[in-house]
């Protein structure tokens, strides 16, 4: 049993099904797919909710044998959900918001990412402002909750 090589896949947590997406990176290195969908699911089932696109790295071998390791879902994703919003903006600007999330959102996701095998050894801190520059290269602006009132006030008047 040796070692072939590494695969990055972003599987939907829970509902991963064979098809074309996951058997053109699995095909070519013999891993049988409905194999790796059940144990995907039975793994993934109860961290995140059904449908979270998340980053699978699987390390196949040579006597067609797999393992894989669940990463945390991408970031961007994370902010959408975070701004309520289905989709990020097709052009986004700084100047203009597309959406909003609070800072104690922004620190969530933070302690989310930093579980990831990658970036246990980061400060917290680090993480977040990261995820800060992910919102706002996607137009979503990081402020405190009650200015989304004290706005509407200001709109009223």
């Amino acid at each position: 049993m040796s070692f072939l090589r590494h695969v990055k896949l972003r599987v939907p947590s829970g509902s991963a099904r064979p098809g074309p997406a996951i058997g053109q990176a699995l095909g070519p290195l013999g891993i049988n797919m409905a194999e790796f969908c059940k144990q995907f699911n039975e793994k993934t089932e109860n961290m995140y909710e059904k449908g979270t696109p998340v980053g699978v790295r699987l390390a196949a071998y040579s006597d067609r044998s797999f393992k894989f390791d669940v990463r945390s879902p991408p970031t961007s994703y994370l902010i959408l959900k975070a701004a309520g919003m289905e989709k990020g903006p097709a052009q986004p600007s700084p100047d203009r918001a597309s959406g909003y999330i609070t800072p104690e959102a922004v620190y969530e996701i933070a302690r989310l990412k930093q579980k990831d095998e990658m970036r246990w050894h980061l400060p917290l801190e680090g993480v977040a402002r990261s995820v800060m520059g992910t919102a706002r290269s996607m137009g979503v602006q990081v402020r405190e909750a009650q200015d989304d009132e004290e706005d509407g006030e200001m709109d009223k008047k």
